[in-house]
């Protein structure tokens, strides 16, 4: 299945051919503060799979921890997708910017025990103080 998406200012265009995997939603200090919410809802994406289809030269990385590399729009700053050193097969992807159903929806939180305090976890997901 092919997946559209886009960043804010539409400078950045990607498509995604391949599987959404290992859906969830990370309540971590760094997750919140880059996507300025509650939580980040993420995917796996094979490497592979993911395709700039246009805006490759507004692409920006940021270290956020060692070998973690977070990409974004340098003129919207739209959060793109991770790049990790340790797996360079696998992106983790944010399923925000997507302009298609990605047919898929978190099935876990994770890092809860970092959560907003303002923010209460209203559903049934598994919980975890880490990511296992």
């Amino acid at each position: 299945m092919a997946h559209q998406g886009s960043c804010l200012c539409g400078g950045v265009r990607y498509e995604i051919n391949g599987e959404l995997t290992d859906v969830l939603n990370c309540h971590c200090s760094m997750c919140r503060k880059l996507h300025a919410s509650a939580f980040r809802t993420r995917a796996r994406v094979r490497a592979q799979d993911w395709a700039t289809l246009q805006g490759h030269a507004l692409i920006r990385f940021y270290e956020s921890s060692p070998g973690e590399h977070k990409s974004f729009c340098s003129n919207c700053g739209s959060s793109l997708y991770t790049r990790f050193d340790r797996f360079p097969d696998i992106l983790g992807f944010p399923l925000g910017t997507l302009d298609t159903d990605p047919g898929v929806k978190a099935a876990r939180h994770v890092f809860v025990g970092s959560k907003a305090p303002w923010h209460d976890i209203q559903d049934d997901l598994p919980q975890s103080q880490e990511y296992d």
